[in-house]
């Protein structure tokens, strides 16, 4: 399947990181490693799944490989990889190989992995600053023993490196905001992702497993070319709902619950994100509809103020005053909205953050705060919003008919010049809308 993000795009965002190692001032160099396939049990592994940091400067989707950036190398972008094997080929599955990865992936230079110790040693003589991912401690300590190799190597003139930084800000915060390529991948995921959600609404039935929704919300990602979630499905009915990352999915759906699904695909990297919470059996009980018409409105008002200059902790307010204001009128908190408030009660019932960034990572990188302030958004961030209410089984605090309810509505958002584009919009979301889907089998 061809990439919608193009080559180019690689190499633009690997100049980036160029540049912004030729202005350290000392001579620099940046080394991302990919990642490794994971060992399930004995001699299976899981599903392997890239590095995102190094996809998002390669596009490179196979494990035991590295990039180097060098801006004072003669050639300064050098991609190490596994070469070409036809035996290890036929058990494994197909390699790029060396000699394709220059013209496929468009670096300056590749060569074998193996190689990498030999190329690294020569690379860090003179350079003052390493820029890696420290939190990668098996690769850090490779780096680190080559540099002990130079510093004790007896050789005279040799200078190992004086520093090491870590890389991550950087890239972190070019992959907040997303380019015109990245967006179009996110809408095919957010589309693949809706269509499962409107097919597991219509499949939920009294009697059914949580297991065999996630099924159908699995069969419904592959069936699109989504090749897997992009995080653990959450199919919660009943009180399992008020688990926040509830991944079991074995219990029976009852007749007269809800449930709540949280589930997203993973479309060449990117994620989606969306939750609804909807009845069992088609039809909200009146409590369960006062309930969750507050969570509704809460995100429905944080929706509409996101634009440029807005910032998460100012929707995460509206929608914690809808909030305080609707568990009050129902009777669940008591005393002034105000008080409730200044006191942050609603904590008691909302106990997650309104929402996070979106992207190669379903709980995206990127600063929320800078300081002491939120970070603003602009245009081609993208958002997830998900106010939720949770109140436990055992909340004697409550009146016995809320008890064991927990709602999340959730929606994937892109902030536009003008203000945002909600990605996800076309899963039915209001009672109207989610009763008449759910009987138009």
């Amino acid at each position: 399947m061809a990439s919608a993000v193009p080559v180019a795009e690689y190499q633009r965002r690997r100049e980036q990181v160029l540049e912004k190692l030729e202005a350290c001032g000392e001579t620099a160099i940046a080394v991302i490693p990919s990642a490794h396939l994971a060992t399930r049990s004995n001699d299976t592994e899981y599903p392997f799944r890239q590095n995102s940091d190094f996809f998002y400067l390669t596009g490179f989707n196979e494990p035991d490989a590295v990039l180097v950036l060098a801006p004072h190398a003669e050639l300064p972008v050098q991609l190490y990889c596994q070469p070409k094997d036809p035996q290890q080929e036929v058990w494994h599955g197909r390699r790029l190989g060396v000699a394709r990865a220059v013209e496929a992936l468009g670096v300056d230079v590749a060569h074998a992995i193996d190689d990498l110790d030999e190329h690294l040693w020569q690379l860090l003589d003179g350079t003052h600053t390493v820029y890696c991912d420290q939190s990668n401690q098996d690769f850090f300590q490779q780096l680190l023993g080559l540099a002990a190799e130079l510093r004790n190597s007896g050789k005279r003139g040799v200078q190992p490196p004086q520093r090491w930084q870590d890389v991550s800000p950087w890239l972190h915060s070019m992959r907040l905001v997303k380019s015109a390529a990245e967006l179009e991948v996110m809408r095919k995921a957010a589309n693949i992702s809706v269509d499962a959600h409107k097919r597991a609404m219509q499949f939920v039935a009294p009697g059914r497993f949580e297991y065999q929704v996630a099924a159908e919300l699995h069969h419904a990602f592959a069936m699109q070319g989504a090749a897997a979630p992009a995080y653990g499905t959450i199919c919660g009915g009943g009180e399992n709902a008020c688990i926040l990352h509830y991944t079991e999915n074995n219990a029976v759906l009852n007749d007269g619950d809800l449930i709540l699904i949280d589930a997203g695909a993973e479309y060449q990297g990117y994620a989606a994100d969306i939750t609804r919470t909807f009845p069992v059996n088609g039809r909200f009980s009146e409590p369960q509809k006062q309930l969750y018409e507050v969570v509704l409105q809460a995100q429905l008002a944080s929706l509409e103020s996101i634009k440029p200059g807005a910032t998460l902790q100012q929707i995460q307010d509206i929608a914690a005053k809808a909030l305080t204001e609707g568990l009050v009128a129902l009777g669940i908190l008591r005393g002034s909205v105000q008080d409730n408030m200044e006191q942050a009660t609603y904590r008691r019932y909302f106990i997650h953050g309104l929402g996070h960034w979106l992207g190669l990572d379903v709980h995206d990188v990127g600063d929320a705060r800078r300081g002491d302030k939120s970070t603003p958004f602009k245009p081609g961030m993208v958002l997830t919003v998900e106010p939720g209410l949770y109140i436990p089984a055992d909340a004697e605090e409550v009146d016995a008919k809320w008890r064991g309810m927990g709602i999340r509505i959730e929606d994937d958002v892109v902030v536009t010049e003008t203000g945002h584009d909600n990605l996800t919009a076309a899963v039915p979301k209001t009672v109207i809308e989610i009763e008449a889907w759910m009987q138009n089998k």
